[in-house]
């Protein structure tokens, strides 16, 4: 069971919603509707809020945490990439962060902004709208086109249909043993990876 009370504060999410059984969710989160969070992502909300609003998602050992008193709010179809850490940010309606990103306590990532992978974005900097920022620190380095917004939203998309699938399809099981005997018709994909 991923979810943790801590003092009078239960994680609260919406049944639509996917939390993967290794993902942890301790004290203060609230999770909207069809919202993915992935496996081995903490979101730990025992000196602040965690607020997660609908369509978001947060990818693989993600970790979402605070400064007291502080509340990290994700908007509207927020995309936090794989390996992130976000500390007490804020992150508008459609950003992404990118893999491996840091985002520090106060920051602002704009609405349909993107941070690219490996980017460190320091306390209090506001990344405007519409922005693509990047490095370390992060500093913005162009305006997104409408192409490269519309991209981004399409592959939130799939992690919004994500906990469905999941919650139909994704089944604990043991490993086959051998492709040849197991799953024949995979067999030219096996054979192809000692090329």
């Amino acid at each position: 069971m991923p979810f943790y009370k801590f003092k009078d504060w239960t994680p609260v999410v919406d049944p639509s919603s996917y939390i993967h059984p290794t993902a942890v969710i301790i004290g203060n989160v609230l999770i909207g509707k069809k919202v993915y969070i992935g496996p081995g992502a903490v979101l730990r909300a025992d000196w602040g809020k965690i607020l997660i609003e609908d369509g978001c998602n947060v990818q693989e050992n993600c970790v979402i945490h605070m400064f007291p008193g502080t509340t990290v709010h994700l908007h509207e179809n927020a995309h936090v990439g794989h390996g992130a850490i976000i500390h007490g940010a804020i992150l508008k309606k459609n950003c992404l962060i990118g893999m491996n990103s840091v985002v520090m306590d106060d920051a602002v990532i704009g609405e349909n902004s993107i941070t690219g992978a490996l980017s460190f974005v320091n306390s209090k900097k506001i990344i405007p709208k519409n922005s693509l920022a990047v490095g370390n620190p992060a500093k913005v380095i162009r305006e997104l086109t409408k192409e490269q917004i519309e991209w981004k939203t399409e592959g939130t998309k799939y992690y919004q249909k994500l906990p469905l699938d999941n919650e139909k399809y994704l089944t604990e099981c043991q490993p086959l043993k051998d492709v040849e005997t197991d799953r024949p018709e995979q067999i030219s994909d096996y054979k192809t990876w000692d090329k």
